[in-house]
């Protein structure tokens, strides 16, 4: 037990990492934590840090990983499978995949052309940005370990039940064709060598970095602002636990918005900081990294309205069950 808490605090909540910036702000700054503004540049230092080494070590890991599952190797593994079973396996095969839908949806469009059921596309297209081991380890780091090996779990549970909804409808004629051009996922990467792979993890280390970048600045600046200069009274009143629409709220607000897990992290620990209930808080998160309205409008280019329109009620009720879920038995995890 001792060693799993060090590696919590240590390794996954980065306390080292605190301690030295609260120092720095204190000593070199001359500024109270306490104060608005020591708070804020103590939370933007912090934080900015910490997500930028999880995704450096995260991204390298996965996309390692990642290299024995390019594409055509995938397509080969999800066409053995079908029904529930194909449901479950393209969202386990979600989770080794980008970190965001707009980075997923190239590869859910590889699929459709390559006519894989539409089931198991939609619960890869679930799976891939909602639930990854980045996410696993972030919310570890930021929320415990019980947050999020439930986050995950359920975020599964949704992708292969909105798979397996979809599959039933028999909406094949709602998929259209896309000609423009998605990212190349190195197709070739299955019979990679070890300093192939190596430079695969690499190069797409710094490819994501360089994409993201700007949004995990942005996050850590509103998480910064809610955290110590929006009054908590203000945000409780909003998301907080006496109005009942908190979770439908905090969903609807992550839908505009376009980050990744790692940008979203920041926003969502202040608003856990400031005592919005954690269902809330994994709501909008989910909101953010499954239905972005980026990501929507590209998706709607490959399937028609009535299809976009199923996808995107399916998964909102099951963002919106989680929420409530974890707020009804969130005290037993925290």
């Amino acid at each position: 037990m001792g060693i799993f808490n060090f590696f919590t605090d240590q390794m996954l909540k980065m306390t080292w990492l605190s301690d030295l910036v609260t120092s720095f702000v204190e000593n070199i700054l001359k500024l109270d934590i306490n104060s608005r503004l020591g708070g804020s540049i103590q939370f933007f230092i912090y934080d900015t840090i910490k997500i930028f080494i999880f995704l450096a070590v995260l991204i390298f890991f996965i996309s390692y990983i990642q290299s024995y599952f390019p594409p055509e190797r995938t397509k080969k593994i999800l066409t053995k499978f079908k029904g529930i079973s194909g449901a479950t396996v393209s969202a386990l095969l979600g989770t080794v995949t980008p970190f965001c839908s707009c980075s997923s949806i190239p590869i859910f469009i590889g699929f459709s052309n390559a006519g894989l059921p539409l089931g198991v596309t939609f619960s890869f297209l679930i799976s891939s940005p909602m639930v990854d081991l980045a996410s696993l380890l972030l919310l570890a780091g930021f929320f415990g370990m019980n947050v999020s090996i439930l986050y995950v779990v359920l975020g599964l549970i949704v992708a292969i039940v909105g798979g397996t909804i979809i599959s039933k409808l028999n909406l094949d004629d709602q998929i259209q064709t896309y000609t423009e051009h998605t990212r190349d996922l190195y197709s070739e990467s299955e019979n990679f060598n070890q300093k192939q792979r190596l430079n695969y993890a690499k190069e797409d280390t710094f490819a994501i970095i360089k994409n993201v970048y700007k949004y995990i600045f942005v996050g850590v600046g509103i998480g910064a602002l809610i955290h110590n200069w929006i009054p908590q009274e203000a945000i409780l009143a909003v998301l907080g636990h006496n109005n009942p629409f908190s979770v439908i709220i905090a969903a609807v607000i992550g839908i505009p918005m376009y980050a990744d897990i790692f940008g979203t992290i920041p926003i969502a620990e202040a608003l856990f900081m400031a005592g919005v209930p954690i269902g809330t808080v994994l709501a909008f998160m989910m909101g953010v990294t499954a239905l972005s309205l980026p990501s929507m409008i590209m998706l709607s280019k490959v399937v028609k309205p009535k299809l976009l329109g199923i996808f995107i009620g399916i998964v909102t009720v099951g963002i919106i069950i989680t929420g409530y879920l974890f707020n009804a038995i969130g005290f037993l995890l925290m």
